[in-house]
C-alpha cells in the first residue's frame, strides 16, 4: 500500500533524464555534465573545514535543560547533533550495512528499482536535481511506507533482511520524532489539542539512504545541492565521513563533523512556516571528497497531508505566511524548490 506522501507526489512527475543516475564506478575523471563552477562562497570539497571555528550545538536528550537548548539551536542554527537519544548503536549500524550493501550492487541491478517519473519511492537521483544546471555526485534509494515492493525487484529472494531492518529503523526513528516533536510544541506553546496529529498512522514520513562516492575532482563536484527540507524537521545519521555543511548567516557553510552515536537534528520549512519564522529551517549542502565514500540515511517526519499549517503569533501579532495544507505546500515546493516560502509569504518585498 503506497504511503499518503508518496500519493502527494504523483501530480508533479519528473523526467527520467532527472531520475537515472550516473554508474559512477566507471568513472576516472568528472563529467561536464557533473562540474560545477567556483563560487565565492567557498564552494569546495570537505576535508576538515570547520567553517571559521563554528560548529552547530551538541544537545544531549538526557539533560535536564534538554527542551530548552533544543529551541536555543534552532532559533540559531536550525540544526544541532543529538546524543543519548535512545537508538540503539546496532539499530543504526544495521541500516547504513544495508545502504552499503546495496549501493554496491551493479548499476544493472539497481536500476530494477528506478523510481518511476511519477513516483517517490525507490532508486535514483536527488529529487531537487531538476533545479539545477549541474548533476550531483550522488545516488539515492527512498522509502515511504514499506520497501518491500522495491527491494523485491533487486533482490527476489533475498530481500526480507533489507525491509526488516528498514522497517525497524522507521518505527525507531519515529519514536525519537514524537519525543521531539512534543519538546517543540511544547516550546511553541501549542495546546495538547493542537498536538493530536503526532502519533497518527498517516503522517508524512520518509526515509532516504544516501551514497557519495569518491570523486575524482571534489572542487569541481557536488554531492547535494543547497536546498532546504520540506519537513517539519529531518533526523540524519551520517557516517564517519565529513560532507554535510549547514549555512549559517555570519559564518557561511559549517561543517557538521560527525560525532560518534549522535545524530544530526535539522529543521524544514514545516517548522519555520508553523513558528512564523522564529525557527530557521536548515539551508544544507553535502560536498564530496576523493578519498573516502559518504553515506547517510536521513528520517523525514511531519504531519499529515491534511494538516493546515498556520503560522503561531506569539511574538508578533502577524503571520509571516498564509495558511495551508501541507498537502498544498509539497505540491508548491515540487515545483518551485527554493522559492515556495516567498510564494506564500505575507510580506511584500
Amino acid at each position: 500500500m503506497a504511503s499518503t506522501l508518496s500519493e502527494a507526489y504523483r501530480d508533479y512527475p519528473l523526467h527520467l533524464h532527472h531520475i537515472i543516475p550516473l554508474d559512477f564506478s566507471s568513472l576516472r575523471t568528472l563529467p561536464e555534465t557533473h562540474a560545477w563552477p567556483q563560487s565565492e562562497d567557498g564552494h569546495h570539497h570537505d576535508d576538515d573545514d570547520d567553517g571559521g571555528g563554528s560548529c552547530i550545538p551538541i544537545i544531549d536528550l538526557m539533560d535536564p535543560n534538554a527542551m530548552e537548548l533544543i529551541g536555543l539551536a534552532c532559533e540559531k542554527w536550525g540544526a544541532f547533533q543529538l546524543k543519548n537519544h535512545g537508538i540503539p548503536l546496532s539499530v543504526v549500524e544495521e541500516v547504513e550495512e544495508e545502504a552499503k550493501r546495496l549501493f554496491a550492487l551493479p548499476a544493472d541491478r539497481k536500476l530494477k528499482a528506478l523510481r518511476s517519473a511519477a513516483g517517490a519511492t525507490g532508486y535514483g537521483r536527488a529529487r531537487i536535481s531538476s533545479f539545477f544546471p549541474k548533476h550531483m555526485w550522488h545516488e539515492g534509494f527512498t522509502i515511504m511506507g514499506s520497501p518491500c515492493d522495491d527491494a523485491k525487484k533487486i533482490w527476489p529472494n533475498d530481500h526480507t533482511r533489507f525491509c526488516n531492518i528498514m522497517e525497524n529503523y522507521q518505527k525507531q526513528m519515529k519514536l525519537l520524532a514524537e519525543k521531539l516533536t512534543q519538546m517543540i510544541l511544547t516550546l511553541l506553546k501549542i495546546s495538547e489539542d493542537g498536538k493530536g496529529w503526532i502519533g497518527s498512522s498517516d503522517l508524512c514520513e520518509a526515509v532516504q539512504l544516501n551514497f557519495y562516492p569518491c570523486c575524482p575532482e571534489p572542487n569541481r563536484a557536488m554531492g547535494l545541492a543547497p536546498h532546504t527540507d520540506t519537513s517539519l524537521f529531518t533526523i540524519l545519521h551520517q557516517s564517519q565521513t565529513n560532507g554535510l555543511q549547514i549555512f549559517k548567516e555570519g559564518a557561511g557553510w559549517v561543517s557538521v563533523h560527525p560525532h560518534p552515536d549522535t545524530l544530526v537534528v535539522h529543521t524544514g520549512d514545516i517548522l519555520h512556516i508553523l513558528s512564523n519564522s522564529r525557527f530557521r529551517c536548515a539551508l544544507h549542502r553535502v560536498m564530496v571528497n576523493s578519498a573516502r565514500q559518504r553515506y547517510s540515511v536521513a528520517y523525514f517526519y511531519g504531519p499529515p497531508l491534511d494538516y493546515v499549517l498556520s503560522p503561531l503569533l506569539l511574538l508578533t501579532p502577524f503571520p509571516r505566511f498564509r495558511s495551508l495544507s501541507i498537502k498544498e505546500y509539497i505540491g508548491i515546493k515540487a515545483k518551485n524548490l527554493g522559492e515556495a516560502l516567498s510564494l506564500i509569504s505575507t510580506i511584500q518585498n
